[in-house]
């Protein structure tokens, strides 16, 4: 992405006086760089940097020898990216950042590319097979997800009127505004053995989150969601189509369970997350007030089915044991005063990683998809099952027409942290060989080459109607929300209707595409104030 040329003019300026740690690279291509007797040459001088640098070197690329702007080509940069990467490897370094930059216009007045500062840092590629909790928070507009878990992944107080949520939310709107308005992400985790977490000391620093993803034997991620009720269907998103642990929902001590927070946890529960609730905001009301909204909470659990457990009285080694099958462990928690912190520090250090799916072969179901100048279309989400590594040839899909398009791996990022693999649980971003970035689209899936999968337009579920004015009938057209797709299906209830806390079988087919789906998937339906919850049961219904 492009940056402030700061840094840029600093590295330039660094590499002409004592050189050291920072190469110059005009442009580097697998047919010259990668050469019997050139490859070895240039893998034995990355490694001088790297270790002139105390374990870290910068390349600098697009520039000539003696530190003028050049520019590269987008699709001659992105060249020099896989190669670098490649010689970072048989180095036993990898890319941990990477910034670009324009290069200016040339004497004619046409672009003259782009020019690139790259960091390279030794110790190989973080092996991904390490734990990993991935948390997804839900809860009321301005009850204070995004700012409790911004305190949680620095460790810093907030200052009272939600400071530390900046540090996830990126849409400048959304920081002026204090709402958010799509998914964020966050990481902080653990080492072994460890007094303190490894927390983010600059969240806007993409080398920071790296370094936690680098540092940490145990990795915590969460993915925060959005409160307001406009954006209900991104916080289905959230919560169904990320591959999640466990699920984080937040109270507000001063405003207490409301409409939102009911509809939030019943999503939460009929996805069958294992769940843990925070009242926030504990310092900004009296003791009174408190445990008032700590017993609202109660009989708001309860009135689920759910048994809450509160972690202060039972501890944390019982919340472990018991969360999930019916319990919900709930503690109160400020983030300002900080308290409560500790005990979800220990929390989310000792809860169990979920079962993933018995399927072996690598699955991945877009969530988002973006370019990045110099390296090409990048599709993100959660790695459903299996393991992909850098280099592998996928197929996406499906397309409008049921068909997939061949692909590869070109590289792999765990926030911000170039990877080599990435195995079940890990929120990644895979920069895709062989396919436009407008061409990907929120619901395609990632799946190995020669892996046959098959598009499922129609198949049978087990539904139960949470909600609805007046009954379900064939014709219904509600949004389904599996995995990452969200799409418009007609249903065809058995029997010929469905009314408010029924559970029946019903045909659903999608309106206006297939879907890579299968048997055993659980979906959220919503139309209006009406929803529900189901199972898919047969991808192949007879006719």
């Amino acid at each position: 992405m492009s940056a402030d040329r700061s840094a840029l003019r600093r590295a330039i300026e660094r590499g002409e006086r004592d050189g050291g740690a920072i190469e110059f690279k005009e442009r580097l291509t697998r047919e010259v760089h990668l050469a019997e007797g050139r490859m070895e040459s240039l893998v034995a001088q990355l490694r001088h940097r790297v270790l002139s640098g105390d374990g870290e070197a910068t390349y600098v690329l697009g520039v000539t020898d003696d530190g003028g702007l050049a520019g590269i080509a987008p699709e001659a940069f992105s060249e020099t990216m896989d190669v670098l990467s490649l010689l970072a490897d048989e180095a036993d370094a990898h890319i941990a950042d990477a910034e670009t930059w324009s290069a200016g216009t040339d004497g004619n007045g046409a672009d003259a590319g782009l020019v690139g500062l790259a960091t390279l840092r030794d110790g190989g590629m973080f092996e991904t097979d390490d734990d990993h909790l991935v948390v997804g928070t839900a809860g009321h507009v301005d009850h204070g997800k995004s700012t409790l878990v911004g305190t949680l992944v620095t460790g810093r107080a907030d200052d009272g009127q939600g400071g530390t949520r900046g540090f996830l939310d990126v849409q400048p709107h959304e920081v002026e505004r204090g709402l958010s308005a799509d998914l964020s992400y966050a990481v902080y985790g653990f080492e072994d053995g460890g007094d303190e977490p490894v927390r983010m000391d600059n969240p806007h620093r993409k080398s920071d989150r790296a370094r936690i993803v680098e540092e940490a034997d145990r990795l915590v991620s969460f993915v925060d969601t959005v409160g307001h009720e406009p954006w209900l269907r991104t916080t289905i998103r959230g919560l169904v189509g990320q591959k999640l642990d466990y699920g984080l929902l937040v109270v507000a001590a001063d405003d207490g369970p409301t409409k939102t927070t009911r509809e939030h946890l019943g999503i939460l529960l009929a996805t069958e997350l294992p769940t843990i609730v925070a009242i926030t905001k504990a310092d900004a009301v009296s003791d009174e007030r408190l445990a008032e909204v700590e017993r609202e909470v109660e009989s708001m659990l309860r009135d689920a089915g759910q048994t809450p457990l509160l972690v202060d009285r039972h501890g944390i080694e019982t919340a472990v044991a018991e969360v999930g099958d019916g319990v919900v462990p709930l503690l109160r928690t400020s983030a300002v005063t900080k308290e409560g912190v500790e005990t979800l520090d220990r929390l989310f250090e000792t809860l169990p990683k979920r079962a993933t799916p018995e399927r072996a072969e690598f699955r991945m179901y877009v969530d988002r998809s973006y370019k990045v100048t110099g390296v090409g279309a990048v599709a993100s989400g959660t790695v459903n099952s299996g393991t992909v590594e850098a280099g592998d040839e996928l197929l996406l899909g499906p397309m409008a027409d049921g068909s997939f398009r061949e692909v590869e791996a070109r590289s792999i990022e765990m926030h911000y942290h170039r990877v080599d693999k990435a195995t079940a649980g890990r929120i990644v971003g895979i920069a895709l060989k062989g396919v436009d970035e407008e061409e990907i689209e929120r619901g395609m899936a990632l799946v190995p080459r020669g892996s046959d999968p098959d598009p499922i337009r129609e198949f049978e579920a087990e539904v139960m109607v949470l909600n609805h004015p007046t009954r379900i009938q064939e014709g219904y057209e509600p949004v389904v929300h599996v995995e990452t797709v969200s799409e418009a299906a007609v249903f065809a209830p058995e029997g010929g209707r469905l009314l408010p806390g029924d559970t029946g079988r019903t045909r659903v087919r999608f309106k206006f595409r297939p879907y890579l789906v299968e048997e055993g998937q659980r979906f959220v339906f919503r139309e209006g104030s009406s929803k529900g919850v189901g199972t898919i049961r047969d991808v192949d219904p007879a006719e």
